[in-house]
């Protein structure tokens, strides 16, 4: 027992390198499988600045997560974690009482990310200033947003729709905002409007928060967290305290259905927002946005024909399905009709009404 603990406290501490940028590389597919796979196809120029700037999104997103630490101690660790990544504060004295502050609900990953905190600010501090205020920006609307709505989550749930919407905006909407940022400064002769882009990357990031909400159901309802917003769930006859793992609930399943509409909704306006970025230059930004897409798709199909799971594992995308989209998008990538008629056939066209309720809530 003695000799497993310690050694899993040598793999805490372990560093995939001493080296920065290979410690950066090393933790990326430890803590998204997603991303490590999609961001190595952005153009080389870029993919530092976006897995920096990822890795430091999944601590913010860690300091709201462990839940031993109150919703006041996570807004002022949240405002000590911005002072940091802004060069206000020094770094080693957070790094290390937030490592301290992290119990074993934490994964591994996450704590090491924290534990190894400096190498992926010595990073950060390598980037043009365009790019750091990209990041900066993120992060400051991340925190703000992540600490209203996780106390709202935590205890009486969200009130509504719109405050769903807003808060996957601050969740993953901004980091649409981030990556067309990223992209433009990378290359400013990109045949769209600043305006237009900003709008097609909120929804690309609105849509995959959404997703990973509906995927993550019950694991944030065993942590007394609810996304599931008052308004959709009184309009089906369901509340939120009698919530329950019943596979023939076919009321929960149609409040899990509208919302993979709206997702479905949201991640098609994503889909505008990648076929927006356009030859050989931008190919490698096209590939990153039709595969982040794509595989929320297939996860969001996966909930549609089983919305009676109980945890995340159980609607897990395979690896058979995710080459088959993989394969897809390299036979089809370059054509914009063919890509949108596949990604409307899953999980299903969504309905009007759900459109037009994205559409004027502002998402």
């Amino acid at each position: 027992m003695k000799r497993a603990l310690l050694a899993r406290y040598a793999t805490l501490f372990a560093s995939p390198s001493s080296e920065p940028m290979a410690f950066q590389n090393g933790m990326l597919p430890l803590v998204s499988r997603t991303f490590a796979l999609t961001i190595p196809q952005l153009p080389s120029e870029l993919q530092p600045v976006v897995i920096n700037a990822y890795l430091l999104c999944r601590m913010a997103d860690t300091i709201e997560d462990e839940p031993t630490i109150s919703a006041e101690d996570n807004h002022n660790i949240g405002l000590a974690f911005l002072d940091v990544v802004q060069g206000k504060t020094p770094i080693q004295p957070f790094a290390d009482n937030t490592f301290q502050r992290l119990s074993e609900a934490t994964p591994d990953a996450e704590r090491k990310l924290f534990l190894h905190f400096p190498k992926i600010l010595h990073i950060t501090g390598k980037f043009n200033q365009p790019q750091q205020d990209a990041v900066f920006r993120c992060i400051k609307i991340m925190l703000a947003g992540m600490a209203q709505y996780h106390a709202i989550a935590r205890a009486d749930g969200l009130p509504s729709l719109v405050s769903l919407q807003h808060y996957c905006y601050c969740a993953a909407g901004v980091v649409g905002e981030m990556l067309t940022d990223l992209f433009l400064e990378y290359e400013p002769a990109i045949a769209c409007d600043r305006h237009t882009l900003y709008a097609q990357s909120r929804s690309f990031g609105q849509g995959l928060q959404l997703t990973n909400i509906l995927k993550d159901l019950w694991e944030d309802h065993n942590r007394g967290i609810c996304w599931l917003p008052k308004d959709v769930l009184a309009r089906h006859g369901v509340d939120r305290s009698s919530l329950s793992r019943d596979q023939n609930d076919p009321v929960l399943a149609a409040v899990i259905n509208e919302l993979i509409d709206l997702a479905h909704a949201s991640l098609l306006d994503g889909l505008d927002y990648a076929l927006s970025f356009t030859g050989p230059k931008l190919r490698g930004i096209r590939r990153f946005c039709l595969w982040t897409i794509g595989l929320a798709l297939l996860t969001l199909r996966n909930i549609r024909s089983s919305p009676g799971f109980s945890s995340a594992s159980e609607i897990k995308t395979s690896h058979t399905a995710v080459a088959g989209l993989i394969t897809l998008e390299c036979m089809l990538g370059g054509n914009d009709a063919l890509v949108r008629r596949l990604f409307s056939s899953f999980p299903a066209a969504p309905a009007a009404s759900a459109v037009a309720k994205r559409r004027n809530h502002g998402g």
